[in-house]
């Protein structure tokens, strides 16, 4: 399993580089993803998170079927991704990341998004997803944008959580994966 970066790793702050079919060990690195996302418990997974600043993130919806219909078998990787449009209806839902444990805040996105992107062979696709599918796209293509689910709360919002992110960024928190903090002592 791959250590997870915690909020405050500059990691965390970059926009991520393209890569292409010869970056190394890369089909390594997609297992590895998976097995941290699934250990951790996720449903999404991207690759700053895992400290490599490059355009890749992973989605296992599934564990929201019940609720949500369309996530019954949504598995996919994502290379290169890019958002082309953001529409239809914003609506609210409360997020969580492995970046940020223990700390769940509603976060409002648009219902749906439009994304360029390339599998795991280098075959290019542009699709439209919707819903939860939508949302959890959006959420892991902030991480390659240099964004967390947090920077998207109020002013207010944020400051009230400010101890508890600092708290989590020095590793004063109960995890059940390997994290990596950038001000532990």
């Amino acid at each position: 399993m791959l250590p997870i970066v915690a909020i405050g790793h500059p990691t965390l702050k970059k926009k991520a580089a393209q890569i292409g079919p010869d970056y190394p060990d890369l089909k390594d690195l997609i297992d590895k993803m998976f097995e941290t996302m699934y250990e951790s418990k996720g449903v999404g997974l991207a690759a700053p998170q895992v400290n490599k600043s490059i355009r890749l993130f992973i989605v296992d919806a599934r564990p929201y079927a019940d609720d949500f219909p369309e996530a019954k078998e949504f598995v996919k990787i994502f290379i290169n991704p890019y958002i082309l449009n953001e529409s239809g209806e914003e609506w609210m839902f409360n997020e969580g990341c492995l970046s940020v444990p223990g700390i769940n805040e509603d976060v409002s996105r648009f219902s749906d998004v439009e994304i360029e992107y390339m599998d795991e062979n280098f075959q290019s696709y542009k699709e439209t997803y919707k819903g939860i599918i939508g949302r959890i796209i959006q959420h892991e293509y902030d991480h390659l944008e240099g964004t967390l689910f947090v920077d998207r709360l109020s002013p207010l919002k944020k400051a009230l959580i400010r101890g508890k992110l600092n708290k989590i960024s020095k590793g004063e928190v109960d995890i059940t994966y390997r994290m990596i903090f950038p001000n532990k002592k």
